[in-house]
């Protein structure tokens, strides 16, 4: 690193006391100041010493270099100047001096060139601040290549000697590949300096093979050291040392055979002097990597576990196919479940669990060491072709006198190695084969002796030996004995406390008696023991037959151990106090025997005889002592069991007897018997004959000196069940209201269970119709009786109707549930009185409808009549009528009708011409007009002339000869106002005839002229003259006719439909009623049929 240190130049001092001088002085130091400024100026342009730079290699000498004037050449000297604590001076020919280091602070430093007599003069000032740390270029001792491995190895020294200790240096390590120097690692290494020259080692390996191209390695240094302050640089890379693999002629793939780790990245490479068409891998193709010349390579990454025959790696050129084969796997893991023990105390096995599969087999298998570090010794292990988990095992000699052994396994392949220890006291470690020869032999009828054999050396220890006894029916029994150890020596041991002539069956293992393991047990032995006497007499008990005659003495057979060997047969005999009768022998399969006894007191004897001998004899008493007033008990058990129980009796003063059996059998009743101490209080009676629902009897007898006494009688189930039938039943009466049911009790075998009671449904029903279901559902049509008094057999069902089919249906039920149903249709009697009342009822109420209707026909025959049948008036006899004329002459506006309270008997009708209006009155005169109506009272002086203005209504008459004459008929209906409004007429319409104003004129066609007039009355008469009916039927109005007026029209002429006139709204016959002119009504009500006539 380049300083560049200012030079000073020369100043004047001047002194503190001002010197007062001439003008002539002060015009001379001026000239001199600037000849001396001229003469520098000068002298900078030839130039001075610049630029002055120090470094150091080894922080004990500074090389310091500067750049010389300019136009300075050969022959130049400099002098440097250091003002350290003693000033030295140095004179040399060249730019550059090395000095020792300076102490820390600054130092002036002064170089003077001398050229051709003249000089220039540079000052600078150093410092170690400004002077640089460059280690010397490093160099390289050794690069060497383990092409099996391609890894490179690379030895240098760090010249430490001539550099300061405890310096910390790094190194920066640049490998290089192919002839191109392409960069391929740039790592760091890190040293420290002790004062010595030290050769540093350092291993590369790449990631491809060495021999597929040159590799190249350059260093450099960095030193770091705390004590220096100034700058610190790399150092110049050291020369390149490169390594290279001379290839022959032949085209060869590398590399060859590897063994990698699974999920590694390889590269292969192949040298050849042909083009390289393809590689692959497997059948999976690569990219090509291209080196120098025609050598190529593929990398792999991720790699995936081989086949046992390794990987396929193949090039293939234009001419030929190259290639090689790759082993992907894994290093060993570490051994598991290392265990070492000893079967005879002369070899130690060990096994452990290799873990997880290596996938590398043969030659790159899985090599295993066991050492025992003690003794030094170790045996090898070559690792088979075994499956997966499966543990393996080697054998080591032990060694005499040592019973702690430090064992060591270690296990390696290409990839890896691991290794597991264990520590053993192989004396606790014991493991023994299994017995052998093993066999059994007699003692006598309660004990054996077992013999066996047991390969091993175990003099220095006990074994501990453990006996599986098992016989039929019974639990098994192991037993453990202790016994000294012996080298390949035979054991025995006796076994007692077995049973006589009883099948045993025999095993044995052993182990240390510290224990570890039992060995294996040795095969089964079969041993039958020998007999012995009976221990016991058989379970005996007596019944008398059916005629008391014979007593029946029976026995039960006994047990195994109780026989101690084949019984062979039984001998039974009898004593009294004056004689004993023996019988002859009875053969074992018989276990019953029958004696023809008096009423006198026995006692009867069982003995079984085996080879051996006899039992005890069983004795028993026929005596039984009799016991009035028991009453018959109900159990019921749980399970297959039943419990019984009762009252300690002092007067007992031997066993207890239960005996049972099947209540449906015939006499004697024996099933089976228990014996229980006299002074037990209950007993559970258990047997594998018990079956649910079927009744047992159970009777306990209570023994004495004399004989047996019958202490209680018990009826009772296992389990109780639903009965299987239904009772059977029968109608023993029936009447008009109830029916008597009789049925019968249900067999015990068919109930199976105790009876609780019976269930009688009955609903109505025809058969075939009716069908009782969900008897248990509660429905409301369905009548239900619980009938819980057993004894009950008959019931009367009551409240019933007569002559009606019923439903009977009839089940009983235990605690185990109900049964089956039985039904049975029965149909009551008629009841008379019923039938009686049946038939007054509806006559009685015929009867009463007819005498009211009756009455009220009597009480409204008038409205009745006037209803259904009215009087119609004949029109002839009235005079209500009369015709007038000129009723609206000289008006051209059309007139109303208005009547009076009574019955118009004139009407007008009027013609008007179309053009002119001209009305013409045509009298009318009704034949009856003459005669006056006693029910029409027309009073003139209180009449009113009204007149009747019918609705225009236009009709034209086609006719040629009017149509030529340009006129045309018209006819003017005029309608009858209600004459219950007569309205004031104007003064000119009361001059008019009052007589002719009351008129009618019928619906008559008028001329409107003479020639329309002749041709009518030529042509026509007959239509227009005379009574026009009511033909238009749209034109009426179909208002109630005792309204006077629509209340809802505003027009003076209102239409009420009349059966008289085509508009009039009223009959033409007035009502009776003079004052009131209401109509009586064309229909009628339901509320008038009681309301009373005035006349009434």
């Amino acid at each position: 690193m380049d300083v560049f240190l200012p030079w000073r130049q020369p100043s004047w001092r001047v002194g503190r006391r001002r010197m007062r001088l001439p003008a002539d002085f002060r015009w001379l130091l001026a000239a001199f100041v600037l000849l001396y400024v001229l003469n520098e100026a000068n002298g900078q342009k030839k130039g001075s010493p610049r630029d002055l730079t120090c470094t150091t290699n080894n922080l004990q000498v500074w090389d310091c270099t500067w750049k010389a004037p300019v136009g300075t050449g050969h022959g130049t000297i400099y002098k440097v100047c250091i003002e350290d604590r003693l000033r030295s001076c140095h004179q040399i020919e060249k730019a550059n001096i090395k000095i020792p280091a300076l102490s820390p602070g600054d130092h002036e430093i002064t170089i003077n060139s001398l050229h051709d007599f003249e000089s220039s003069l540079s000052t600078f000032i150093l410092n170690e601040k400004n002077v640089s740390l460059i280690p010397d270029t490093p160099e390289i001792l050794n690069l060497s290549a383990d092409f099996s491995t391609s890894t490179l190895h690379l030895e240098w020294t760090d010249k430490g000697s001539g550099l300061p200790h405890h310096s910390h240096v790094v190194w920066e390590i640049k490998v290089m590949r192919k002839d191109s120097m392409e960069l391929v690692e740039l790592v760091t290494y890190n040293t420290t300096l002790n004062g010595r020259d030290v050769v540093h080692r350092w291993s590369w390996a790449s990631d491809m093979p060495l021999e597929c191209a040159a590799h190249h390695v350059s260093i450099r240094c960095y030193i770091d050291s705390p004590h220096f302050s100034g700058p610190k640089e790399w150092s110049n890379w050291s020369p390149v040392k490169s390594i290279s693999w001379t290839p022959d002629s032949q085209t060869k793939v590398f590399p060859q055979d590897n063994v990698i780790l699974v999920g590694s990245d390889i590269t292969f490479c192949c040298l050849s002097q042909e083009k390289v068409l393809v590689a692959q891998i497997g059948s999976k193709n690569c990219p090509l990597i291209h080196l120098d010349g025609e050598n190529v390579a593929i990398k792999i990454h991720n790699i995936s576990v081989s086949e046992d025959s390794g990987t396929n790696v193949i090039f293939t050129t234009e001419e030929s196919i190259y290639g090689t084969v790759i082993f992907a796997g894994y290093p060993p893991d570490v051994p598991q479940k290392l265990n070492c023990e000893t079967h005879d105390l002369e070899k130690i096995v060990c096994s452990w669990n290799p873990g997880r599969p290596t996938a590398l087999v043969g030659p790159r298998s899985t090599n295993y060491i066991l050492f025992e570090s003690f003794s030094g010794k170790y045996v090898t292990f070559k690792n088979a072709e075994v499956p997966t988990n499966e543990s393996y095992l080697v054998s080591f000699e032990m060694i005499p006198n040592q019973e702690i052994y430090n064992f060591t396994l270690n296990a390696h392949n290409p990839l890896g190695q691991s290794e597991s220890t264990i520590v053993v006291n192989i004396t606790e470690k014991v493991f023994p084969h299994p017995p052998t020869s093993f066999r059994v032999k007699d003692i006598n009828s309660k004990a054996v002796t077992l013999f066996w054999r047991l390969s091993g050396n175990f003099a220095k220890i006990n074994l501990l030996c453990q006996i599986k006894i098992n016989k039929a029916n019974s639990k098994q029994e192991l037993r453990n004995v202790t016994i000294k150890g012996l080298k390949n020596s035979s054991y025995r041991v006796a076994v007692d406390k077995l049973n006589p002539y009883t099948v045993y069956t025999f095993r044995i293992r052993c182990s240390s008696e510290t224990y570890w393991k039992w060995s294996k047990w040795s095969s089964e032995k079969q041993h039958l023991t020998t007999e012995a006497i009976p221990s016991k007499g058989p379970d005996t008990w007596r019944e008398w037959s059916s005629d008391g005659k014979n007593l029946i003495i029976y026995w039960k057979p006994l047990s195994i151990n109780e026989a101690n060997g084949k019984i062979l047969s039984y001998n039974v005999s009898c004593s009294s106090d004056e004689e004993t009768q023996s019988l002859s022998e009875i053969p074992d399969p018989q276990h019953k025997a029958e004696i023809r006894l008096d009423k006198n007191d026995y006692i009867i004897s069982v003995v079984a005889k085996n080879s051996v001998g006899s039992s005890p004899p069983s004795k028993i008493a026929s005596m039984e002592i009799p016991n009035d007033g028991l009453r018959v008990e109900q159990v019921v058990g749980m399970g297959r069991r039943i419990l019984l129980s009762w009252h300690p009796d002092p007067n007992m003063t031997c066993d207890y007897v239960i005996k049972w059996c099947n209540s449906s059998r015939s006499e004697p009743c024996l099933m089976d018997w228990k014996k229980v101490p006299f002074n037990s209080t209950e007993a559970i009676i258990e047997s594998d004959q018990f079956r649910p629902g079927i009744r047992y009897r159970f009777f306990l007898y209570g023994c004495r000196n004399q004989g047996y006494q019958l202490l209680r009688s018990i009826v009772g189930y296992i389990e109780e069940l639903a009965p299987i039938v239904a009772p059977n039943f029968t109608v023993e009466d029936t009447s008009a209201d109830s029916i008597l049911v009789k049925w019968e009790d249900i067999p015990v075998e068919e109930l199976r269970g105790f009876l609780r009671g019976y269930l009688f449904y009955f609903e109505k029903g025809e058969r075939d119709t009716s069908k009782v279901r969900g008897l248990e559902s509660g429905r409301s049509d369905i009548k239900v009786k619980n009938i819980t008094d057993i004894s009950q057999k008959t019931l009367r069902i009551a409240d019933l109707q007569g002559k009606t089919s019923y439903h009977l249906v009839l089940r009983a039920y235990t605690d185990g549930g109900l049964g089956p149903e039985k039904s049975m249709f029965v149909v009551t009697k008629e009841n008379s009185v019923g039938l009686i009342i049946a038939i007054l009822i509806p006559v009685a109420v015929a009867v009463i409808i007819g005498v009211v209707t009756s009455i009220l026909c009597y009480r409204k025959r008038e409205w009745i009549k006037e209803t259904f049948y009215p009087d119609i008036p004949n029109p002839e006899n009235c005079k209500a009528l009369q015709f007038q004329k000129s009723v609206c002459e000289g008006n051209s506006a059309l007139k109303t009708l208005e009547m009076n309270p009574c019955t118009p008997n004139n009407v007008e009708v009027l013609e008007t011409r179309s053009a002119l209006p001209k009305i013409e009155d045509t009298e009318i005169v009704s034949p009856v007009a003459e005669r006056p109506l006693d029910s029409c009272d027309v009073e003139p002086e209180n009449h009113v002339a009204v007149s009747y203005c019918p609705p225009i209504i236009e009709e034209e008459i086609s006719n040629p000869a009017v149509d030529e004459a340009g006129g045309t008929s018209q006819v003017i209906y005029i309608d009858v106002q209600s004459m219950y409004q007569p309205q004031a007429k104007p003064e000119e319409d009361q001059e008019i005839d009052p007589i002719v104003g009351a008129g009618y004129k019928p619906q008559m066609r008028l001329p409107i002229n003479s020639t329309v007039e002749e041709t009518a009355a030529v042509d026509d008469i007959d239509k227009t003259a005379g009574y026009r009916p009511q033909a238009n039927v749209n034109t009426w109005k179909l208002v109630s006719p005792d309204s006077p007026r629509s209340t809802d029209s505003n027009s003076e002429i209102v239409s009420f439909g009349s059966p008289c006139s085509i508009n009039s709204r009223q009959f033409l016959i007035p009502p009776k009623d003079e004052d009131s002119p209401k109509s009586n009504g064309g229909g009628w009500s339901f509320s008038n049929f009681f309301q009373n006539k005035p006349n009434d």
